[in-house]
């Protein structure tokens, strides 16, 4: 059983915490009461800024005088184009078309900037040059490939190899070029 003593100890506990509770509710109430009002005026005080839409300008159209001048549709402007890149595509093919069909080797795996020669050789009266890519030594002769341009090797020499090279220029146009490749200095 419980005592009276004790009983009224719980009933002011609960008392206390629902006092608390209000005014804890009524601190709230009044900060947003507060907050919304400082709003209002601050919205209040605020101008309104809008700038007005510029008038649409007025769409004057132009007669068309190159009535006399070749029209850019052409039949005959376009054949002459296509004319002009079937050409130009078959060169390309000639080109290109040959080292498309053989076999790639070890060497046209590497960029040509990263290909280094360290020296020849002469093997049964032939130039065999000595190329280093990675720490790794490849032996080359002429008509071997290097480089990822399609280089052929034309020319071997004791201070240089003479590559013939089919890349692309600026305009998509297979050419032929020639690259030398240096023998690299030693080291000291």
């Amino acid at each position: 059983m419980m005592s009276k003593s004790n009983g009224i100890l719980t009933g002011l506990t609960w008392l206390l915490y629902l006092i608390s509770a209000l005014l804890l509710s009524a601190c709230f109430s009044s900060k947003d009461a507060e907050l919304q009002q400082w709003m209002v005026e601050q919205k209040g005080n605020t101008p309104a800024r809008v700038t007005p839409i510029a008038a649409p300008k007025k769409f004057v159209p132009q007669a068309y005088t190159q009535q006399s001048a070749m029209e850019p549709f052409n039949n005959q402007k376009l054949l002459q184009a296509l004319r002009k890149d079937s050409s130009q595509s078959a060169a390309n093919l000639a080109l290109i078309s040959p080292e498309l069909a053989r076999k790639k080797e070890a060497l046209e795996s590497f960029p040509l900037d990263t290909v280094s020669m360290v020296g020849t050789l002469d093997k049964k009266n032939s130039p065999v040059a000595l190329l280093k890519v990675d720490k790794l030594l490849y032996q080359a002769k002429v008509g071997n490939y290097v480089g990822q341009n399609y280089g052929r090797i034309v020319k071997i020499s004791d201070s240089e190899i003479v590559l013939r090279e089919i890349a692309q220029d600026a305009s998509g146009e297979w050419i032929e070029r020639k690259v030398n490749l240096q023998l690299l200095a030693k080291e000291k």
